[in-house]
């Protein structure tokens, strides 16, 4: 029997609708400064997404551009305007960022009530730690709390799960393993080095994959009946969008899959809208 779909775009619309009524019960103002370094194509693309989420959910969007011969100070400059400017509730920092500038030093700009991506390394201590919660001022990494939604959406329960993360950025991988942990999950984290990789994410109940590399999960890879997350954006030798894994193939072992476009990157985008609307709710003003 094929796998269930994990329809991420539903599940997107129904979290921006309730952030919607949120802001409109409690007659809210809330700002989200988007800042662009250089003229990415693909970056142009997501904060067109991103603009779009904010009018579906009542947020103010601001954006910045910087052309790519920008400064690193010229940057940190704009940061910490914007850090003490009180109709900015959230920045967002659109990567990638040109050669000349560090990701590090830009991201610790970030005010740590404004950091709705998570990117600090204070953030991701607390979420190291556990230090996170319903009632918590620590903002969760975007797509790895999308993940996290899509997972319970499946109605799985993680604890005591063999989970599989395939991937080890600052960004997916080592964030999505903490939260994974968190919930008393044993957690598995692969990535290029790894030895007969199909090996270890055949044992997976969930198995994340977020590598960058068009169908590298196949189905011979999976677990029957497992829960199959592809934070994959890649484009296959058509130009056509494609995950990590090869969808309809591994649909055919796996109980539930996320689809690619439709799975993880609504969830990431509507993750971010809730971070907005915390950050907004705990305003250190």
């Amino acid at each position: 029997m094929a796998a269930k779909i994990l329809d991420g775009n539903a599940l997107a619309k129904k979290i921006k609708t309730e952030i919607a009524a949120q802001i409109k019960r409690d007659n809210l103002e809330v700002g989200l400064a988007v800042v662009l370094v250089g003229n990415d194509p693909a970056s142009r693309v997501y904060v067109d997404h991103k603009k779009k989420d904010c009018d579906e959910c009542g947020i103010i969007s601001h954006e910045y551009r910087l052309p790519a011969s920008a400064t690193q100070n010229q940057v940190i400059e704009l940061i910490q305007a914007l850090n003490a400017d009180s109709e900015i509730n959230g920045i967002l920092i659109q990567q990638p960022f040109p050669a000349h500038i560090d990701v590090l030093s830009v991201n610790e700009a970030v005010s740590p009530y404004k950091d709705v991506d998570a990117f600090r390394t204070d953030t991701v201590g607390k979420i190291a730690v556990g230090d996170y919660g319903a009632d918590s001022t620590t903002f969760l990494p975007c797509t790895p709390a999308g993940v996290m939604e899509l997972i319970r959406s499946s109605g799985t329960d993680i604890c005591g799960k063999e989970c599989v993360v395939v991937g080890r950025s600052n960004i997916v991988g080592k964030p999505m393993a903490l939260m994974l942990l968190n919930e008393s999950a044993t957690v598995t984290v692969c990535h290029s080095k790894t030895a007969d990789l199909g090996a270890v994410t055949r044992r997976a109940d969930i198995l994340v994959s977020a590598v960058g590399r068009a169908r590298l999960i196949t189905a011979d890879m999976v677990k029957p009946g497992a829960v199959v997350i592809d934070v994959g954006m890649n484009r296959d030798e058509n130009g056509k969008l494609c995950g990590d894994a090869d969808t309809a193939a591994v649909a055919e072992v796996a109980g539930f899959i996320t689809p690619v476009p439709g799975g993880v990157g609504p969830m990431t985008r509507a993750l971010l809208m809730r971070n907005t609307l915390n950050a907004k709710r705990h305003s250190h003003e």
